[in-house]
C-alpha cells in the first residue's frame, strides 16, 4: 500500500511541474493545483489556499481557490483554528485526528484530518494551503513533502508576478 502511495505522490508531482510550467499567473497555479490534488490524491477531500489580506486589522486569511464542499471559514484570524497557528508559526502542522486538536474549527463533520503548510514570499508567510480528509492520519511523509512542494511553488510564483 505504500508503495502505491508513493507511486500517486510521484505521479501527482509530476503533474504539478507540468501545471507550473504551464500556468500563466499564480491564480491559474493555485487552481490547478486545489484541482488537480483534489482529482489524483483520494485521500485529499477538501483543498485550498488560504492568503492573507492585506491591510487587515488583526491579521486574516481570505479563502482563495479551493476545491470541495463550501466552507463557512472563508476569513480565519491568525490567532484561530490550525490555520491561523500554521501563519503565525510559518510551520507545516500535520493533525492525524482533528477531534483531538482544540485548535480545529469545524468545516465538516467527515473531516478526519488535515495539513496546513505556510506558502513565503520572499521570506514571509503571505498564506497557506490547507487540506483535509475523511480519514484519520492521512497525511504521511510523502504527503507533507508533496504539499510543501506545491507552497513553495506557488510562492515563487507569487514572488514573479
Amino acid at each position: 500500500m505504500a508503495e502505491l502511495k508513493a507511486t500517486k505522490t510521484e505521479e501527482a508531482r509530476r503533474a504539478i511541474e507540468r501545471l507550473n510550467a504551464n500556468a500563466r499567473t499564480t491564480d491559474q497555479l493555485m487552481e490547478g493545483i486545489c484541482q488537480l490534488l483534489n482529482e489524483h490524491m483520494l485521500k485529499y477531500n477538501w483543498v485550498g489556499f488560504y492568503m492573507l489580506e492585506e491591510g487587515a486589522n488583526p491579521p486574516a486569511l481570505l479563502l482563495g481557490r479551493y476545491q470541495g464542499a463550501m466552507t463557512p471559514h472563508t476569513r480565519i484570524f491568525l490567532n484561530q483554528g490550525i490555520c491561523g497557528a500554521a501563519a503565525s508559526s510559518g510551520k507545516t502542522i500535520v493533525v492525524d485526528d482533528v477531534k483531538k486538536d482544540s485548535r480545529y474549527l469545524a468545516c465538516s463533520l467527515e473531516t478526519k484530518s488535515e495539513i496546513v503548510v505556510p506558502v513565503f514570499v520572499h521570506g514571509k508567510v503571505a498564506g497557506e494551503l490547507d487540506i483535509d480528509s475523511h480519514f484519520a492520519a492521512a497525511f504521511g511523509e510523502e504527503d507533507r513533502k508533496l504539499v510543501e512542494h506545491c507552497a513553495q511553488l506557488v510562492g515563487k510564483r507569487m514572488e514573479k508576478d
